[in-house]
């Protein structure tokens, strides 16, 4: 089989795309991130089921558990981002529409990690 790279390319490890593996490098350390923090959520969601208001303020005011928590909301952000941008780059074809659903998918990925982490440091902070 032929490789029609140049020789450049094949030194840095560069496909078509010029983009190496970058994608699939964050994918999977995010993946890796979220696993290990997924455990941190289930046992939070589990001690703060039917807890009141003031008892999740509690939880939350801790510095360590606010920053874990923000930490998981960005990995995973970041990861539904990158997810969802491969699906886009492999299924959409029309430029115009894969260019407007990129675009989508940053801003709701932003935007979602973005009203999560206030979320969090309003109970942080006690608001």
């Amino acid at each position: 089989m032929a490789d029609f790279r140049t020789p450049l390319s094949r030194v840095k490890g560069l496909g078509s795309a010029r983009d190496g593996t970058d994608h699939f490098w964050a994918q999977r350390v995010t993946a890796i991130a979220n696993l290990f923090m997924l455990a941190f959520l289930i046992y939070t969601a589990i001690s703060l089921a039917g807890q009141p208001l003031s008892e999740v303020r509690d939880y939350f005011s801790s510095p360590i558990v606010a920053g874990l928590a923000v930490l998981f909301v960005l990995a995973a952000s970041y990861h539904m981002r990158i997810g969802m941008q491969v699906i886009v780059e492999d299924y959409v074809h029309s430029h115009g529409s894969k260019t407007i659903l990129l675009l989508l998918n940053t801003f709701f990925c932003a935007a979602v990690g973005l009203i999560s982490v206030v979320a969090i440091l309003k109970l942080n902070f006690g608001a």
